[in-house]
């Protein structure tokens, strides 16, 4: 990776075709290794400031006290830099797939919410015999 950087630093047409950012956003698994990268989303670079999304406040405070690294690790990949600073935000929390739940939805009958067994048959065959 530090290679891959160094030529694309050096070449004046690579810049038209990878920004600073791209390269920052490339390197960066690299710099704080995958449990922090597997932690961590949506890489950009502000100026000199590279703003990384965290899962959550703890995350944001410990890589906090090691964003000086981070960014001596950064300007060591890619032999520049570009990179001043490091800002961690805490990230909007996903939604899961809402198929999944919808099919989950579909698969569940009424008659799973009782709890007897006789009367769960019961009212089963009753919905089956007025669906027929």
């Amino acid at each position: 990776m530090e290679r891959a950087a160094r030529v694309l630093k050096n070449k004046k047409v690579s810049k038209e075709i990878v920004s600073d950012e791209d390269i920052a956003r490339a390197v960066w698994p690299t710099a704080v290794g995958k449990a922090i990268a597997s932690h961590t989303s949506r890489v950009k670079l502000v100026r000199n400031n590279l703003v990384v999304e965290v899962e959550d406040a703890i995350w944001q405070r410990q890589l906090y006290g090691l964003s000086r690294q981070i960014v001596d690790r950064i300007q060591k990949l890619t032999g520049s830099d570009v990179v001043q600073d490091v800002e961690f935000r805490i990230s909007i929390p996903r939604r899961e797939p809402q198929r999944a739940e919808q099919r989950d939805l579909e698969t569940r009958d009424e008659a799973d919410g009782i709890k007897d067994p006789v009367m769960r048959r019961i009212y089963k065959r009753s919905k089956k015999q007025a669906a027929s």
